[in-house]
């Protein structure tokens, strides 16, 4: 589906095979627990655990024969216990489940499976983002409000702004995990009809999951929406970090960029271009998993104790999203890693309104020594809109004002005009965000 994914497992946890070796684990688990409570033939369950296994070819013929697909697994699987000379064995296979007990149950399974490697994939970008945002901690960057010059900040604030995000969305990636992380053994309708809550608290605590408390025909699908908004959330983090690259590899301001290679060509018209694709191609895919998410919510309403319309729906957005994320977070740990910085373009850059983004801090100053505050914005205003409209010396007009001289000395002057006064507090945040000694 996405050229060059790098991330194999992914993809097979949504394979076929690996979908019926869930459904497999769920079906042996459950005549397990049956035989520890008496009412499956323990040399059944023994036999089952020992024989029971199918072929994909084989489910994927009887469902088109049957077009039911739980039907065609335990049909494919009775045939394999006949061939192991186990047939009588197999009336045991399914006994007492219907279909959903079989499926949602192993789609909890799968879907702790992806989160393990989008959770892993989290981990590392927090990492490289850490070490980023150190390495940048001082280098001095104008922060930008409304896409205009605002006031001075640090490269790496920006980082562990992103830093912080991140760690927020592992911690919701993982409470939706655990909560979409529930079986279901309690039949058609959820009366437990054939088997009971203890059959149910069992064959769950086999699979390392929890019983739902309650549920109908299958697991309500507000935990399903649930987990996708933690993917979506997270993959709007990623398209932030990657919009923000974009922003800053654009010609006019070429502060930072994604890696370039020797060999790479950006237009096959222009050569000199540089073109951030992946940053791109980050924010266009995130879109894609949001849109799922949409999806995942129209699944919530069904009719009654169940009908199917939510089914053909997951097949796509469970998969797409949980894949989409976990490419989407190794393209950002790639484009994070080896983002190309210009400390020297971010000083340009910050002087070339030539003081403008220190007005905040004069008007302050001008108020504390004695200005009405009304009288001061109206001054500091008015020379910071010559010195746009005529880019001129926006420090130089200050200092040349008899009104603000009469107020601030030079030095005083200097100090409204002062990075490190601005960016004094720097160290402090770092140590809020990251809690340790290295801060």
């Amino acid at each position: 589906m996405i050229e060059r994914y790098t991330r194999p497992e992914m993809g097979r946890i949504w394979e076929l095979e690996n979908k019926y070796r869930q459904w497999l684990r769920v079906e042996l688990a459950a005549a397990e627990a049956l035989a520890e409570l008496g009412e499956v033939p323990e040399e059944a369950a023994r036999l089952l655990r020992q024989h029971a296994d199918f072929d994909v070819a084989r489910i994927d013929q009887i469902e088109r024969e049957v077009r039911h697909d739980v039907i065609a697994f335990t049909t494919a699987v009775a045939e394999k216990m006949a061939a192991a000379g186990a047939a009588d064995a197999s009336r045991w296979l399914h006994y007492g489940l219907t279909s959903y007990d079989v499926v949602d149950t192993a789609l909890a399974l799968q879907l702790r499976q992806a989160s393990e490697l989008i959770l892993a994939g989290i981990d590392e970008l927090v990492r490289v983002l850490r070490e980023r945002a150190f390495e940048f901690r001082h280098t001095v960057q104008v922060g930008r409000t409304h896409g205009m010059h605002a006031e001075p900040i640090t490269f790496g604030l920006k980082l562990a702004l992103w830093y912080d995000e991140m760690r927020r969305n592992r911690e919701r990636v993982a409470s939706a995990t655990e909560a979409v992380s529930v079986g279901k053994i309690s039949g058609a309708v959820g009366t437990f009809a054939h088997i009971g809550p203890e059959a149910e608290e069992l064959i769950c605590r086999k699979l390392g999951l929890k019983p739902a408390p309650i549920s109908s025909q299958i697991i309500s699908r507000d935990l399903h929406a649930w987990y996708l908004g933690a993917l979506a959330v997270t993959c709007a983090t990623l398209e932030k970090i990657a919009l923000e690259i974009r922003h800053l590899q654009r010609t006019e301001v070429r502060e930072a960029e994604e890696p370039f290679g020797a060999a790479q060509k950006g237009s096959s018209a222009m050569p000199h271009k540089r073109n951030p694709v992946t940053a791109e191609q980050i924010c266009g895919l995130a879109r894609l998993v949001r849109s799922n998410l949409q999806a995942a919510l129209e699944n919530i309403a069904l009719w009654h104790e169940r009908d199917i319309s939510h089914s053909s729906v997951e097949r796509v957005i469970l998969p797409d999203s949980t894949i989409l994320t976990d490419y989407l977070l190794a393209k950002t740990i790639w484009l994070v890693r080896g983002m190309r910085v210009s400390a020297e373009r971010m000083r340009r850059n910050l002087a070339s309104t030539r003081g403008l983004i220190f007005s905040g801090q004069l008007l302050l100053d001008l108020a504390a020594a004695g200005m009405l505050r009304e009288t001061a914005y109206r001054i500091v205003q008015k020379h910071a809109m010559a010195a746009w409209e005529q880019d001129g010396d926006f420090r130089a007009a200050i200092e040349n004002d008899p009104q603000i001289r009469a107020l601030l000395t030079p030095e005083q002057i200097a100090h409204s005009f002062s990075l490190e006064r601005q960016l004094r507090h720097v160290d402090k945040i770092f140590a809020r965000v990251f809690h340790d000694s290295e801060s």
